[in-house]
């Protein structure tokens, strides 16, 4: 099966010759074991989702890292988590090595509080997601805005996709979540993926979910954390900055991958996506998720917002370059009309620029605004 190069490689070599360490988390399958290995030749592999390696460490931590104390790939780590301590250790005997360790994870939660308390200062953090736009063969780019971008399934063609994604929630809820946190009824948390899916680019209201699923506020609140952590879902923050308008402040739920939705909610099918009530969701979900992954791969520190007021004016997603803002308004619409526009056109500010992605040809409009299909859009190297 042939590799495909992945735009985090470039992060990856420029850290590797930095950072003493270098950390790499991202979902399960999104291809981080492939990409090191691949990437990192001449580095030992070791997997902690192999138990006799965690035996083999604690039998003997200090045996364990005398041989494997540089050019290392811990895999999993958050496995064995005591050994963040010893590779602190060994960090510190020699701070002018880098690219000693590289380390991997599937969840943040562990992962990220070993290195606030063993680790900072030491380590480079990066993340991989699954395929971006760049990244498929383009003969899958229209199907992935429906069924993902999961390497695997990807390079099988999306055979078996919907038996693909079953086993991926099954595996999450019944391996992945036990070892990240104490979450008590596994069936009313898989309830809260489902109702998170049916609501995707919608704006999360902690109260309603408590409501349907029976319990408490609290419990979906660190529920929301653990999916956060686990790379299932990301929330989309709003933008306000004194614009004197009462501005809707919560934030709105997207998956990183649109794949888990599409399975989540019965779509099969290109034909079930497009006439189905979630198609503008989706295809909003799809193009957000997109356009973070740019930024995510990249490490390029840019903020991606929401705008909503509560009088219903929107800007479906704010890209901030600090000194300037890209407003970006989406439709699943091939025929473009100058009312889409309106929103954007009211909040550009002096250095602004905004577009309206959507499923049509380009068009001439106005000169802070583009109107540009989308496909378009994603191929651009700059946004």
């Amino acid at each position: 099966m042939k590799l495909i190069a992945r735009e985090l490689e470039k992060k990856l070599k420029e850290y590797i010759g930095y950072f003493s360490v270098v950390g790499v988390t991202g979902p399960r399958q999104s291809g981080k074991s492939t990409l090191i290995k691949s990437l990192l030749k001449d580095y030992t592999y070791i997997t902690f989702d192999k138990k006799s390696n965690v035996d083999l460490f604690y039998d003997d931590p200090e045996k364990f890292m005398r041989i494997h104390h540089n050019k290392v790939i811990f895999d999993e780590v958050q496995k064995a988590p005591e050994i963040f301590d010893h590779i602190k250790l060994a960090v510190d005997e020699d701070r002018s090595t880098t690219g000693k360790f590289v380390l991997t994870g599937s969840s943040q939660f562990t992962f990220s509080k070993n290195i606030s308390e063993s680790l900072a200062g030491r380590i480079g953090s990066l993340v991989l997601l699954p395929y971006e736009y760049s990244e498929l063969p383009a003969k899958h780019r229209e199907e992935s805005v429906f069924k993902g971008a999961f390497p695997e399934l990807v390079l099988k063609n999306y055979a078996l996709f919907d038996d693909w994604y079953a086993s991926y929630i099954e595996t999450y809820i019944e391996k992945d979540l036990r070892s990240i946190a104490n979450v008590g009824d596994l069936r009313d948390f898989q309830k809260l993926i489902q109702l998170l899916a049916t609501n995707t680019a919608q704006i999360l209201n902690y109260t309603t979910y408590s409501k349907h699923i029976g319990v408490d506020v609290k419990t979906i609140k660190r529920w929301v954390s653990i999916l956060e952590a686990s790379y299932i879902i990301f929330l989309l923050p709003p933008f306000y900055d004194n614009l004197g308008k009462r501005v809707i402040k919560s934030p709105k739920i997207y998956f990183y991958d649109v794949g888990l939705v599409s399975h989540l909610c019965g779509i099969t099918s290109q034909d079930v996506f497009e006439k189905g009530p979630l198609y503008g969701a989706i295809f909003e979900n799809y193009l957000v998720a997109e356009l973070l992954k740019k930024q995510i791969h990249r490490k390029t520190h840019k903020k991606l917002y929401y705008f909503r007021t509560s009088a219903g004016q929107e800007i479906d997603l704010i890209i901030d370059h600090k000194q300037r803002k890209d407003l970006i308004e989406i439709k699943t619409s091939e025929t473009f009309k100058p009312s889409m526009t309106s929103s954007i056109e009211a909040m550009l500010g002096k250095n602004d620029q905004g577009f309206l992605l959507y499923q049509g040809k380009e068009v001439p409009h106005l000169d802070n605004i583009q109107v540009v299909n989308f496909n378009q859009f994603l191929q651009t190297a700059d946004n």
